[in-house]
């Protein structure tokens, strides 16, 4: 029910008005025209393309066009292709089952309609202090924020999409008989909108980072926290102000990343560290999460695609609802010295062509049985399926990431029965 009010929300025309325009010597004496009004209500389409949301029109010859105007006169006025459908039931259907069957929502409220497309708009529990992931509070707003827009490459459905013409030895490269794995390891952190603001005293790769303030709190989880840290009777063997500080010379790559979900933006931090004098960090990645706008061509990020790393981290709450919605960003051990969209920047010497570039795009077979994993791996495998995953980084090889959240149970033995010859590596189609 929320997803498809989620869809709805997404899926309304603002600003545009369907009326019938005197039309003479035509066979109805009028003709359907969209025109623009600022104060139109929402209306929707009758047919929309799949991944694109966008309306589309047709004639007998059924070739889909863009524009109503495009269309046969017959089949623009002998048929309805825009109307108010669900309108009832966004007002009145769908909160009164809210109220009785879901109490705290995940999808737009009834306000968000008057934005005028604007998607920013969500309705979710107020955040007033940082709140870290692995809590309920967290959970609730996540799973109603919007991570980039729904024709976002990281929210593309890529089940259907073709075999890369190189696949087989692509996958060969990494490894077919090598296993699937994760690392615990992605920490986040939420920030109210008035989070205060603080410069970055140091920055090691200042040319490719974004300038600062950063809204960082001072309970910023860094990369592991807290399941790396903790014995197994739950006891913590550091302090966040330890692992924060490196106090014990862990090192490590020691991402950190800050979400302000009310004004969707995204804060990444490499090699963050905190000191006397304040926080350094060897990179610094600010992402406009209502935008589709990557980052400079050649720029590095956090991650050393030049891709961001929240959109792919596996969360809790995701695990629960049954599917991980969206692409998983994975680690392979030899990468080439090339780069495909959405990423921006490659990490190798390497030419061969049958090493996948940053930014592959690869894909859990269609006819891999997932019925016998358990509820939160068969949500992990359904995702990869369904959106895939990004070569994202130089690594161990077919490892995603996974929030290190003490709620999730240990996944390694089960994922280690998926093997490279699983996957395939697909391309969008043309």
């Amino acid at each position: 029910m929320q997803g498809a009010v989620r869809w709805f929300n997404e899926a309304k025309l603002v600003g545009i008005r369907e009326i019938r325009r005197e039309a003479k010597g035509t066979p109805k004496g009028f003709d359907k025209v969209i025109v623009k009004d600022s104060k139109a209500p929402p209306i929707w389409a009758r047919f929309y393309r799949i991944g694109t949301n966008e309306p589309i029109f047709c004639s007998r010859n059924g070739i889909p066009r863009k524009t109503l105007a495009e269309i046969s006169y017959e089949r623009r006025n002998g048929y309805s292709w825009l109307g108010y459908y669900p309108q009832s039931l966004l007002s009145k259907d769908y909160p009164a089952w809210q109220k009785r069957w879901a109490p705290l929502p995940n999808a737009p409220d009834e306000a968000s309609k008057s934005n005028a497309g604007n998607d920013r708009a969500w309705q979710m529990p107020t955040i007033t202090k940082p709140l870290m992931f692995n809590t309920k509070e967290a959970d609730a707003i996540c799973s109603s924020l919007q991570i980039f827009p729904p024709d976002n490459p990281w929210n593309q459905i890529v089940e259907n999409w073709p075999l890369h013409q190189n696949s087989k030895k692509i996958i060969a490269s990494i490894g077919i008989n090598k296993p699937m794995r994760y690392n615990p390891d992605m920490a986040f952190i939420l920030v109210p909108p008035d989070q205060k603001r603080v410069d970055l005293v140091k920055v090691h790769y200042a040319g490719e980072s974004d300038n600062g303030p950063f809204p960082i709190p001072a309970n910023v989880p860094i990369e592991g926290w807290p399941v790396h840290y903790m014995h197994k009777d739950g006891r913590m063997t550091h302090t966040l102000n330890d692992v924060q500080r490196d106090r014990f010379n862990m090192g490590g790559d020691r991402h950190a990343l800050v979400v302000d979900p009310v004004n969707r933006m995204l804060y990444e931090f490499f090699a963050i560290k905190k000191t006397d004098a304040g926080w350094t960090a060897g990179q610094a990645s600010t992402f406009d999460l209502k935008t589709n706008k990557l980052r400079p061509a050649d720029w590095t990020s956090t991650d050393a695609a030049g891709l961001p790393i929240f959109p792919a981290v596996v969360r809790y709450d995701e695990l629960k609802r049954g599917i991980v919605g969206h692409a998983m960003r994975v680690t392979v051990r030899r990468t080439r010295r090339a780069y495909v969209s959405p990423a921006r920047h490659y990490a190798s010497r390497l030419t061969d062509k049958n090493l996948p570039r940053m930014g592959e795009r690869i894909r859990l077979k269609r006819n891999v049985d997932v019925s016998g994993f358990s509820p939160e791996v068969q949500a992990i495998l359904k995702g990869l399926k369904k959106y895939g995953m990004f070569v994202a980084d130089n690594g161990i090889e077919w490892a995603i990431s996974v929030a290190p959240d003490e709620r999730i149970p240990v996944l390694h033995e089960e994922l280690r029965r998926i093997r490279g010859s699983d996957f395939e590596v697909v391309v969008p189609p043309r």
